[in-house]
């Protein structure tokens, strides 16, 4: 019997830059050859976020280069052209406020409401089926982090937040931070798009996880509304996974779950070694792999309960997960598996699983250049310091400009 999915193959440049002009790719090629000087990226990460606050006339430089490369729009509207496009190539959005957590209550208020003014507009656009949202966007750092304390040794997957550590104040000061939760997860619900909700640092991670198991309980009962970010660079998050799992089954609800390898890493060890207390982070590269290919099979075996989206650049993993969905005969297009890669990078994973008929979405920030300029200097870190991944970047830019001049 033949075989009715397409082979898939990342080298793929034709279709992998497809959406991008010669000038683009041009463009491009320039910015991941800077990025890798590991020397001039420390020294920009350093200059741009000062030279931005002093009011030093770069922002037209940013504009038409980091920013282009990894952002979709200073506003909602600019945002929607880069996702049409998108869409001509059957790649979807997931949506992101991309400016930096404000304290304060009515910056906490503001960021809800903002939120919300995504959902809104994203249920009116044709390919726009998910939103993130940090929950340091509208709750306190401070508070979160006497929350996790108090669940030390504890299980937040049960969705228990204990706040018996909590004062008067404090137990309100929660209060309005459920609310705004509930608040943002009811306007996605009535409007079907989908809330992933960020990781956050382990020291806080607890009450996130709890909080977002009792959105799930409420929301993912017929439908998936809420999805958690499980990060597999932790050693602890594949137990993690399969006790939300049994949660969920208990409870009767979907488990939403967004598999990620992670992003506070150096952080993480850092403050470990400061505290005394053991590292939460993987021992190795290895280990973080195995356990993130170990989640999606799990989670693939269990398809009918839970919904998964495959967040990843790594490209063994994201075949390995199409591969899983053939071997269980299982359509491409299934309900409950999405895959994803931040915009601006990993254009041959995206645009290969898109033609291949898979589900599959580009993560898109947006925001002020002046409330991004945070995530555009990770991004440009990432790329000078994760072992491989500009040099890929790179060669597949250049062997596509090199096919493109041929033909």
């Amino acid at each position: 019997m033949d075989n009715p999915h397409p082979v898939i193959s990342f080298d793929n440049t034709e279709y992998a830059f497809a959406y991008k002009t010669d000038q683009e790719l041009k463009k491009a090629n320039f910015l991941f050859s800077s990025m890798g000087y590991g020397s001039l990226v420390k020294l920009g990460t350093r200059f741009t976020p000062w030279a931005i606050r002093v009011g030093l006339p770069i922002k037209g430089l940013i504009r038409n280069t980091i920013f282009k490369q990894f952002v979709g729009g200073e506003t909602l509207e600019e945002t929607a052209r880069v996702a049409n496009r998108l869409e001509q190539f059957g790649v979807q959005v997931i949506l992101d406020y991309g400016v930096e957590g404000k304290e304060g209550e009515e910056n906490f208020d503001h960021a809800c409401e903002e939120f919300i003014r995504v959902i809104n507009y994203a249920a009116t656009q044709h390919n726009m089926p998910f939103m993130s949202i940090k929950v340091t966007g509208f709750a306190r750092f401070a508070l979160l982090e006497k929350l996790d304390a108090a669940a030390t040794g504890k299980s937040g997957y049960e969705g228990t937040v204990h706040t018996e550590v909590l004062n008067e104040e404090e137990k309100a000061e929660w209060q309005r931070v459920v609310a705004r939760m509930h608040k943002i997860i009811s306007a996605a619900a009535s409007k079907n798009i989908g809330v992933l909700v960020d990781a956050e640092e382990t020291w806080i991670q607890d009450p996130v996880d709890a909080l977002t198991m009792q959105m799930m309980e409420l929301y993912n009962l017929e439908k998936v509304t809420v999805f958690n970010t499980i990060q597999l660079y932790r050693h602890d998050r594949l137990a993690f996974l399969h006790d939300s799992f049994r949660q969920a089954e208990a409870k009767r609800f979907i488990l939403g779950a967004k598999l990620v390898r992670g992003a506070y890493m150096e952080k993480e060890r850092k403050r470990a070694e400061e505290k005394g207390y053991p590292s939460p982070i993987q021992p190795g590269k290895e280990a973080s792999d195995r356990d993130y290919n170990s989640a999606v099979e799990f989670c693939i075996e269990h398809l009918d309960k839970i919904s998964l989206i495959v967040a990843s650049h790594n490209e063994y993993s994201s075949l390995r997960a199409a591969g899983l969905l053939d071997k269980k005969g299982l359509p491409h297009n299934h309900p409950h598996i999405h895959f994803s890669q931040l915009y601006g990078m990993s254009d041959n994973i995206t645009f290969n699983l898109a033609k291949a008929g898979l589900s599959v979405s580009k993560y898109l920030p947006f925001g002020p250049i002046d409330d991004v300029i945070p995530y555009l200097m990770r991004r440009a870190q990432e790329n000078s310091s994760v072992s491989g991944q500009t040099g890929r970047e790179l060669g597949l830019i250049k062997k596509e400009l090199k096919r493109r001049k041929v033909s």
